[in-house]
């Protein structure tokens, strides 16, 4: 006992030595208890929801605005600020094209690939590409299925791109801004309903169009059969990848409002590549005049052509 005593002297010796020499140095005591975050006690309740969590916006997470402008420390009006939204290399593009044509089930599309860096580079040239092949793809399917009439004279459609260009533009932007606008909304009536930016919103949206794009060059096969095939499968595609990155984000919401959100994606979705097909491939069949043929007998004679 007297070695303990000793023992405990020389070290509360040693402590006041210390002190002396450093007042400002913190001490613990032995008698507190160490207190567990909130954050990992919640996690600690539900342990399967971690990647939930992390994207619908716990603490830990990033927390970002309409285009993430929080992050961007220039001023919006200036050349610096827009200049991060493309600060995105071609393998990052790559990557996340690859993930738009072969989604992982299971597998959130922004966490996995926007949410450390979300670009509308990717996004701006995916629409560019799908204006322009589905503007020259539909001129020339409508020039193969009247290929053969005599009757028929071939004239280049260049309304096509502007009609092409405000439909694709218009999908990309402004449904993403409905849908922001409609998830902020319930997160404020409901917790945890979505964490996700404007700009990733439309990032999604951008790299969900890209199967489109193969799939507006097949559109020429003169075939309806084959044509809507095709649609149903880059349907299936694009939309699981939409449906993938914002049920977890609407899931707790009410069972009605969260399957109507998802429905409505989706059908917005279906109309877009639907109204393409429809509007700049399945062209009508023309009545074309029909050729006067000149008899022997000095009558002339009308056969009809359709």
């Amino acid at each position: 006992i007297a070695c303990l005593v000793m023992y405990l002297f020389a070290e509360f010796d040693d402590a006041a030595n210390l002190l002396a020499a450093n007042p400002d140095a913190t001490t613990i005591s032995i008698d507190e208890p160490v207190e567990t975050p909130k954050n990992q006690h919640s996690r600690l309740q539900e342990p399967g929801r971690e990647e939930d969590d992390e994207l619908l916006g716990t603490d830990d997470s990033d927390k970002t605005e309409l285009l993430a402008g929080q992050k961007k420390s220039a001023p919006f009006w200036t050349f610096d600020y827009y200049q991060t939204f493309f600060d995105v290399d071609t393998y990052q593009v790559l990557d996340r094209i690859k993930g738009s044509v072969f989604p992982v089930p299971g597998k959130n599309f922004v966490r996995l690939y926007i949410r450390s860096n979300p670009d509308l580079y990717g996004p701006f040239w995916i629409c560019a590409t799908l204006v322009f092949t589905i503007a020259v793809s539909g001129n020339l399917s409508n020039f193969f299925i009247h290929l053969g009439k005599p009757t028929y004279h071939y004239v280049p459609e260049f309304r096509k791109v502007s009609i092409a260009a405000t439909t694709i533009y218009a999908y990309a932007w402004l449904v993403p801004l409905a849908l922001w606008g409609f998830l902020m909304w319930r997160n404020s009536k409901v917790m945890n309903i979505v964490s996700y930016s404007f700009l990733e919103i439309v990032c999604v949206y951008g790299y969900s169009l890209f199967i489109y794009i193969p799939t507006a060059i097949l559109w020429i096969i003169p075939q309806k059969v084959v044509r809507w095939v095709l649609v149903v499968f880059s349907l299936c595609l694009s939309g699981s990848v939409l449906v993938m990155t914002f049920w977890p984000a609407v899931r707790d919401d009410n069972r009605r409002i969260a399957l109507a959100t998802v429905g409505t994606i989706i059908l917005l979705h279906a109309l877009l590549a639907v109204g393409c097909l429809a509007y700049f491939f399945d062209a009508p069949e023309l009545d074309f005049p029909a050729p006067i043929i000149p008899a022997h007998n000095g009558t002339t004679v009308v056969t009809k052509s359709h």
